[in-house]
């Protein structure tokens, strides 16, 4: 008999935030739990989620920008930085059904939960993809994650950005949120956080000189700054 899962155990996750029109009338794509949801249940997040035991296999047409690489390893197993990308892109298409990736073929057997995302003909890429935020859930919630935010520009994703026919049905009410009005409703305290370090990344496409981490542990809680380490060379 497998052993029962520790529901209160720390997973790794990636969120996905998806900005478009960032100089015009720049918007979020967000949609809202379920009531039953155990974890943050009614209220209006970006899509994202735990990372899958496969997604560390998945071979990513382009990996993710130099810097974000170096900050992801920051407080952070080695290794991990292809397994969160894979996640963010795979949530994506699981919860909207927008592709974030490059037409092409996989260049081995695809994994069953990536079955309906190559048949859109396309392979995972990351390049478009910036670490922006990190939080760690605080103690004593049903779930904790340790979460990595991305940010990508909507310029990115394949097809059509309001043709969400094929996402489950595990977010509802997906929608364009402009960031004008976002507040409006029913968020997560870290959400509103997140959201305010993209609205001071408008005007700047680069990926962050460092990156923020809120830290909830049984000891305290702190803000502090992932500056990133350099990839060994050769």
């Amino acid at each position: 008999m497998a052993a029962p899962v520790d529901k209160t155990a720390i997973r790794n996750a990636a969120t996905i935030i998806v900005l478009r029109d960032r100089h015009d009338a720049p918007a979020v794509l967000m949609g809202q739990r379920g009531s039953r949801a155990a974890f943050m249940p009614d209220k209006v997040v970006f899509p994202g989620g735990a990372v899958d035991p496969g997604d560390a296999a998945i071979a990513l047409h382009a990996p993710l920008p130099a810097p974000c690489h170096e900050r992801l390893a920051d407080d952070a197993p080695a290794g991990l930085q292809t397994a969160l990308a894979a996640a963010a892109i795979r949530e994506l298409w699981e919860e909207t059904g927008l592709v974030l990736g490059r037409p092409g073929s996989w260049p081995g057997p695809v994994p069953a939960d990536w079955a309906d995302y190559a048949a859109t003909g396309h392979v995972p890429s990351a390049e478009a993809l910036q670490f922006v935020f990190r939080a760690l859930t605080p103690p004593g919630r049903p779930r904790r994650f340790d979460a990595r935010f991305f940010l990508v520009d909507a310029a990115a994703i394949r097809g059509d950005l309001d043709d969400f026919s094929r996402a489950s049905d595990e977010l509802s009410h997906l929608q364009w949120v402009p960031l004008a009005e976002v507040r409006r409703f029913d968020l997560p305290f870290i959400t509103e956080v997140v959201l305010a370090e993209v609205a001071a990344r408008l005007d700047d496409p680069a990926p962050p000189a460092s990156v923020p981490y809120f830290r909830n542990n049984d000891e305290a809680s702190l803000f502090l700054r992932l500056h990133g380490r350099p990839m060994p060379e050769g």
